[in-house]
């Protein structure tokens, strides 16, 4: 393949121009490069750079219990993820995201639909509604390939009927991608199941190896498609979305990987509970989760490779998050569903385009984004308006140069229907995390938690019921108030 051939695959329209500029003014070879020798603009002067198309790519990448504070940029001593670091170099990095309904379904729903839970999926192994518009809707409105691979989690589906990796979800509601490679639930990394397609066309394979390897792999196949297809004339721009379930318990993960982590040496969050039981169990399953996330990483930064490589990096955007955190015995708990920090936190990092460079914001955001904003910020990176039926914000101005949209002053937070399990908090509540660093939690009519993030990162001191704070207290419960008549939810928030 020649520069050019190279160039025009990759859809570089402006760097192709720019290399035919080249040739046309010098008609000969540059003696000291073996290339075609420069002639364009008068040295000394500017020449134009090649920038996004005004439809970009875009891409989320996704994992299941991966809580914020176990990446290395934000300030994990055990965590290995040089890849997302890079991300956050190049990217902006939405430090204060969090999951509102930290539990899968109900997370991807609001994640797919922009709607609150309560206007979605509801709880654990409720299906996405019949006939629901989703984030893939618009983007195939717009012109738009899309694609999703991995873990679904809304087919409605009960475990209590058999596996759910051998449950094959109506045609009709995958969300109405056009590629759509997926699975149920699975919990189960090196026995993963995936299906797809309809009628004669349907499949149903265990992938080979490691769950987010052999997905990635999927992708990285699909991104390919889509580069051969940009090479011949026939491409479009994309919409992508890789789903995996690690880190999710059982937290295991390739051997190269589970190596580097050893229980014993594991430094625990300061708020993990100082028993012993929850300490040996928090190292055990730490080690794993550790794995399970620079595996992640790695995958991460094989997609990133290969986008580079195709020349299609400069004009996609990369959105990595995860539906939920992983409380590993803070606060003597496991798992999610709760609304401490451990269990809400969550990554948002947005990476492609032009690092560094032109009209890009990067670093760190203290953006206080939630599920409901996925969907309508990716909308806005790729210069698409979000529809009336989308509940949440646009934050892609903090990302790219563009004019900032209002924002709210809070985030919220609720657990509708609870799951009942183990390990779970099985308990309705309602609350919101601020902008200044508040966090106010409610029970039907009781408050339960009142945490100043600000000097309070751990949560070690509840103020809930401590009427030194009654005045903050009472502005956090009318906001709450506010909340869930805005959003037309059902909740009796406390009067005092």
């Amino acid at each position: 393949m020649n520069r050019r051939t190279f160039l025009g695959a990759a859809g570089l329209g402006a760097a192709a121009s720019l290399q035919g500029s080249y040739s046309q003014a010098s008609g000969g070879q540059n003696s000291t490069l073996g290339g075609p020798a420069y002639s364009g603009a008068p040295a000394g002067h500017h020449i134009p750079e090649p920038g996004m198309q005004s439809k970009p790519n875009m891409i989320w990448i996704l994992g299941d219990q991966l809580r914020a504070q176990a990446l290395s940029m934000n300030g994990d001593p055990n965590a290995r993820t040089p890849s997302l670091s890079r991300a956050e170099v190049n990217g902006s990095n939405f430090t204060r995201n969090v999951s509102g309904f930290p539990l899968c379904c109900p997370f991807r729903g609001s994640m797919l639909t922009s709607r609150y839970p309560h206007h979605c999926v509801p709880g654990h192994e409720y299906p996405l509604p019949a006939g629901m518009p989703t984030v893939a809707d618009v983007f195939n409105e717009n012109g738009y390939n899309t694609a999703y691979f991995g873990k679904w989690h809304l087919g409605g589906f009960h475990e209590s009927q058999g596996r759910a990796a051998f449950f094959i979800t109506d045609p009709n509601r995958r969300g109405h991608f056009q590629t759509w490679v997926g699975y149920e639930n699975n919990n189960s990394q090196w026995d993963t199941w995936v299906h797809g397609g309809s009628g004669k066309d349907a499949f149903h394979y265990r992938l080979p190896g490691y769950e987010t390897d052999a997905l990635t792999d999927l992708l990285l196949k699909y991104l390919k498609e889509q580069a051969e297809q940009t090479k011949n004339g026939s491409g479009k721009p994309f919409f992508a979305v890789l789903s995996v379930e690690p880190p999710h318990d059982p937290n295991v993960a390739p051997e190269q990987y589970m190596r580097n982590y050893e229980p014993a040496r594991l430094k625990l969050r300061e708020n993990v509970a100082h028993v012993p039981r929850v300490e040996d169990r928090a190292r055990r399953e730490l080690a794993g989760y550790y794995a399970q996330i620079e595996n992640l990483d790695w995958n991460y930064g094989r997609v990133i490779a290969a986008l580079q490589e195709s020349g299609a990096l400069w004009n996609t955007h990369v959105m990595f998050f995860a539906d939920h955190g992983e409380m590993a015995g803070s606060h003597g708990m496991f798992r999610k569903t709760n609304p401490y920090e451990e269990s809400i936190r969550t990554p948002m990092i947005i990476t492609g385009g032009q690092p560094v460079y032109g009209k890009w914001r990067t670093g760190r955001k203290p953006v206080l984004s939630n599920h409901v904003d996925i969907a309508p910020t990716a909308l806005g990176l790729c210069g698409i308006q979000k529809p009336a039926w989308m509940e949440g914000t646009d934050y892609s101005h903090h990302r790219i140069d563009k004019p900032a949209g209002p924002e709210p002053d809070s985030a919220y937070l609720q657990q509708i229907v609870p799951t009942g399990h183990a390990d779970s908090t099985n308990v309705p509540y309602r609350g919101i995390v601020t902008t200044d660093g508040w966090k106010l939690v409610c029970l039907e009519n009781f408050t339960w938690m009142l945490f100043n993030l600000n000097e309070d990162p751990y949560e070690e001191a509840n103020q809930a019921q401590n009427n030194f704070f009654r005045a903050e207290r009472k502005r956090l419960l009318n906001r709450l108030r506010q909340w869930v008549a805005d959003t037309k939810d059902n909740f009796s928030v406390p009067t005092e």
